[in-house]
């Protein structure tokens, strides 16, 4: 008979969910499925063992508990019964430590990507994989620091009147979280731009070396342009509005802004693999031998490295 009537309780909270939480909850689930391929073929594929791969790993690892983060946050809101005060903060938890490890993981790639071309004679015999695995370790361990915030006291669970538009978070923190994620893209955007500049500069000294024709150049430098843009313009499009209305928001303001720029924001996990991931020509061979055993003839034999813009 209990378990009859938890049942129902299950069923009756399914049925009166939100549609904008389902749609967090399908983001998520998909999510998952996309991440955890690019990781499968990194991990048996021994290949792709350089550091490159180790940071695209890192992010594809972090958007992945990103998507079970937010399976988890339904499961919580709408399966569990009775509802738990631990099993709320905890999928808090994940989702913050998740999506600032993804982040972060941006931000590596771009630190890597910008030296591999200011220091392009030295860099890549100085980097070692080891010392990748250290900082990447470092950086997880920061990340799941920030996750356990909600669980060791910062949230608002007996403080209604402190939530941010985050709950359980509260304003303070979610602020501090807003103002760290801005400058962590200002240092993005400036590194990038630096790329782009280091970049131009190796196209015009190669036009000069091998006296290309100018549109040659340009199609390469055009190129490199429309990589970064893609880059940064995903990223700004899927976080900056949700970043900014964090600040400025709180519990008070309509849940459906909230979820209007949640869903975007989730969405940047869903588009991490196609950028970093499904791009790269190395990941591309490890999926065609995967799927169907073979590689295409008019498939480009040029590894891509981190220095390609």
């Amino acid at each position: 008979g209990a378990e009859r009537m938890e049942a129902a309780a299950s069923s009756g909270a399914l049925s009166c969910a939100r549609p904008w939480d389902i749609a967090l909850c399908a983001t998520g689930t998909a999510v998952a499925g996309e991440n955890a391929l690019v990781l499968a073929v990194l991990f048996y594929t021994p290949s792709l063992r350089a550091p490159m791969f180790l940071l695209i790993g890192s992010l594809a690892l972090a958007d992945l508990l990103a998507g079970l983060g937010l399976v988890a946050n339904f499961a919580v809101r709408y399966l569990l019964r009775p509802p738990s005060e631990a099993a709320e903060l905890g999928a808090a938890g994940l989702l913050l430590a998740a999506f600032s490890a993804s982040v972060c993981s941006l931000l590596a790639i771009t630190v890597d990507r910008y030296l591999s071309l200011y220091n392009a004679l030295t860099y890549h015999s100085e980097r070692t994989l080891g010392f990748t695995c250290a900082m990447v370790l470092l950086m997880w361990l920061l990340c799941l620091g920030v996750g356990l915030l909600p669980l060791l006291g910062w949230n608002c669970l007996r403080d209604q009147s402190s939530c941010s538009i985050l709950r359980p978070v509260t304003k303070d923190n979610a602020a501090v979280l807003a103002v760290t994620f801005l400058l962590l893209f200002a240092l993005m955007m400036q590194l990038y731009l630096q790329i782009c500049k280091i970049a131009f500069r190796h196209a015009q000294q190669i036009a000069v070396q091998h006296q290309f024709i100018a549109t040659a150049q340009a199609t390469s430098t055009r190129k490199g342009l429309s990589t970064l843009s893609l880059i940064l313009g995903t990223f700004a499009l899927c976080w900056i509005p949700f970043a900014i209305y964090s600040l400025v928001a709180d519990s008070s303001y309509p849940v459906v802004y909230t979820y209007s720029l949640a869903l975007p924001a989730t969405c940047n996990s869903l588009i991490n693999p196609i950028i970093y991931a499904f791009r790269n020509p190395d990941i591309q061979k490890s999926l065609w031998l995967a799927c169907c055993g073979c590689i295409p003839s008019t498939f480009s034999s040029r590894p891509r490295t981190s220095s390609d813009v």
